[in-house]
């Protein structure tokens, strides 16, 4: 009898996308820009009002990882120290030792981080972006790998802060679950919620897993003709009336980061126009300030889509 050929990475990674569609019903996209997410080493936040499901979607995205995981619940007396850690004086030894903050996990769940304070919120910011931690005079590596999975409450919401500028630019990638459909729905009143379901997930990645995809997912390659349409689509943002601002140049390699890893989850070695164009509102909506408050920033990244050409 012959054995069964290993599972190649990304064989994996579409198994552990048909497990959470399993869970999250009807959310199918969502969840691939999720794991796109997590395979161009980025960080996801989760945006849409209770109850729809976002911290079902980060609890079933930690269990089905098989990383070291943490949840952090955001609220306004949260301090820095409760998040990073702090060094405690030990009169024995008459030294100070440093007791670990729960940022210290493969994912870290920061469930409503804008329910905490500017100055909390802003505690991740050195380690969303450089992966490490400072405190006390001493710079402290985190894991790798290294995932933030946020969620948050929209801005109008009692009790909120809103994430500034420069914390939203950590964040690779920005979802919102919305309502499920009527079929998801219906089948949700008949069988209950999915909290057993997903207390009950198995593990279908691990970190060297993980860690392998992740380098393959860079390997996936951009035409010159390619990264032409990204300088198109990245100029015609710093251009429109309606915005305050464009895409960064940092923020334009992260498209194109994950445009990579949309391409993997579809089994090509090549990066198209229709990959960008899948990632790019899940990217650029939190990135774009509006001059005209009551003007839709979906509407114009889907005008910008529209009018910029493929080449």
């Amino acid at each position: 009898m012959t054995a069964a050929l290993p599972l190649s990475n990304v064989q994996i990674v579409r198994r552990a996308a048909e497990q959470l569609d399993g869970v999250i019903l009807g959310k199918g996209t969502q969840i691939r820009l999720a794991l796109a997410c997590l395979l161009a080493r980025g960080h996801l936040l989760i945006e849409d009002q209770p109850g729809v499901g976002k911290t079902t979607l980060a609890h079933a995205l930690s269990r089905t990882l098989g990383l070291g995981f943490r949840r952090v619940q955001f609220t306004s007396d949260l301090l820095p120290s409760d998040l990073l850690g702090v060094s405690i004086w030990d009169a024995p030894s008459r030294s100070f030792h440093f007791q670990a903050g729960p940022i210290f996990s493969e994912v870290l769940l920061a469930d409503e981080i804008n329910r905490a304070t500017p100055r909390t919120q802003g505690a991740l910011l050195e380690a969303m972006e450089e992966r490490q931690v400072s405190e006390g005079g001493v710079t402290r590596e985190l894991p790798n790998p290294f995932f933030v999975i946020a969620t948050q409450n929209p801005a109008a919401f009692v009790g909120t802060s809103p994430l500034p500028e420069a914390q939203l630019d950590r964040f690779m990638l920005t979802v919102t679950l919305g309502y499920p459909d009527t079929r998801s729905e219906r089948l949700l009143l008949e069988t209950g919620g999915r909290g057993d379901m997903v207390r009950d997930l198995g593990a279908v990645l691990d970190a060297p897993t993980l860690l392998g995809a992740q380098a393959e997912a860079e390997q996936v390659y951009a035409a010159p003709a390619l990264l032409d349409y990204l300088q198109l689509l990245a100029r015609a943002t710093r251009d429109h009336p309606a915005l305050l601002s464009g895409l960064s140049p940092r923020a334009l390699l992260a498209l194109l980061a994950v445009s990579k890893a949309w391409a993997y989850l579809e089994g090509r070695q090549m990066v198209t126009p229709e990959d960008v164009q899948a990632v790019f509102p899940a990217l650029a909506a939190h990135r774009l300030p509006l001059r005209d408050p009551s003007t839709r920033v979906q509407d114009v990244v889907a005008r910008l889509l529209r009018d910029t050409p493929i080449g």
